[in-house]
């Protein structure tokens, strides 16, 4: 299965990564083992959000930026509002990356 590294950079991926520094910098570690974690990390990311997430959310918001390169949309949105079936959340600025999932069969 392929993956996109993405989720590397969200809170919990970038904890695992930097808690994987040290344990390679201090020797517990291997670096072959550390990015074997981080490709497991990106595929059960990627397999828990296909098969366990099945909620939908509706945003609203300014768009500041967008782009496009390399078949990933990026999106900065001012005053945002997110929208689920119970509730709904004001975020100041939010930045969305969007890849095709279609690009993961290649």
């Amino acid at each position: 299965m392929a993956t996109f590294e993405l989720y590397r950079r969200s809170t919990i991926g970038q904890c695992l990564t930097d808690t994987l520094d040290d344990l390679v910098q201090n020797g517990t570690l291997s670096p072959d083992h550390a990015i074997k974690i981080l490709i497991q990390f990106d595929k059960s990311v990627t397999e828990a959000l296909e098969t366990k997430v099945k909620s939908k959310v509706s945003i609203k918001g300014h768009l500041h930026t967008y782009r496009f390169c390399d078949n990933v949309w990026t999106f900065i949105l001012q005053d945002a509002l997110f929208k689920s079936e119970d509730k709904q959340e004001n975020v100041g600025r939010v930045k969305i990356v969007a890849c095709d999932s279609k690009l993961l069969g290649q």
